[in-house]
């Protein structure tokens, strides 16, 4: 329900474009790791996997699931709260385990959170925290890279900024891509892990940040 609503909005947003490195459909039980960067990016994420056939688990802040329409869909999808900074965020990656195991495709953002900056440009993924690594070292899952460019013209700054982002949308319609690399698997060792991950979602945002340019230069 949450992959097929993203599916319906972000058209009438923006230009939404998707590239892939793989040759078919993400494989189920298929970890996918992106770049987060601005409160629309989730829904552009959701709306570029559906278009490749994909519909996922989204690991996202709990906090979510308190607001009262939203919380109800992802409830009813069944997607994974994640409590930061309590005993219970472990759970959250069991869940997705668990998920993983029954050939589902999970989404994870490497970096947890927002950029505080305020201006509308995009930028390199920022440092990654340690849960996609847990997560794939537990399950032994494939990481599929996905890098997202364009969601900031959308969505950035102040309340009052991503508020009138929105309104606007529809008239401005700013280009968005997302680029999907080669799954690649991460070696054993977290701190290393992570850097791979990083550098992994790191490569497929230049490849989407290069879509834009040519595209529209």
């Amino acid at each position: 329900m949450l992959s097929r609503i993203a599916s319906t909005l972000v058209p009438v947003l923006g230009r939404l474009s998707v590239t892939s490195e793989l040759p078919g459909p993400i494989a189920p039980g298929s970890i996918v790791v992106a770049n987060h960067s601005s409160l629309a990016d989730p829904g552009v994420v959701l709306a570029a996997l559906h278009r490749l056939g994909t519909e996922p688990v989204v690991m996202a802040a709990a906090g979510l699931w308190r607001v009262p329409a939203l919380g109800a869909v992802l409830r009813a999808g069944r997607h994974i709260p994640v409590q930061r900074g309590t005993a219970r965020a472990a759970e959250a990656l069991d869940l997705a385990a668990a998920a993983l195991a029954a050939g589902r495709v999970v989404l994870i953002y490497g970096e947890g959170g927002l950029p505080k900056r305020r201006d509308p440009r995009d930028a390199e993924p920022r440092a990654f925290r340690t849960g996609p690594a847990r997560l794939a070292t537990a399950s032994g899952a494939p990481v599929v890279p996905l890098g997202q460019c364009g969601a900031r013209r959308l969505s950035s700054g102040s309340t009052t900024k991503q508020l009138a982002g929105f309104a606007t949308a529809p008239l401005r319609r700013p280009a968005l891509h997302v680029h999907l690399g080669a799954p690649v698997r991460l070696p054993g060792d977290i701190t290393e892990a992570t850097a791979a991950a990083h550098h992994a979602v790191t490569t497929a945002w230049r490849a989407a940040e290069g879509h834009l340019t040519d595209r529209y230069s």
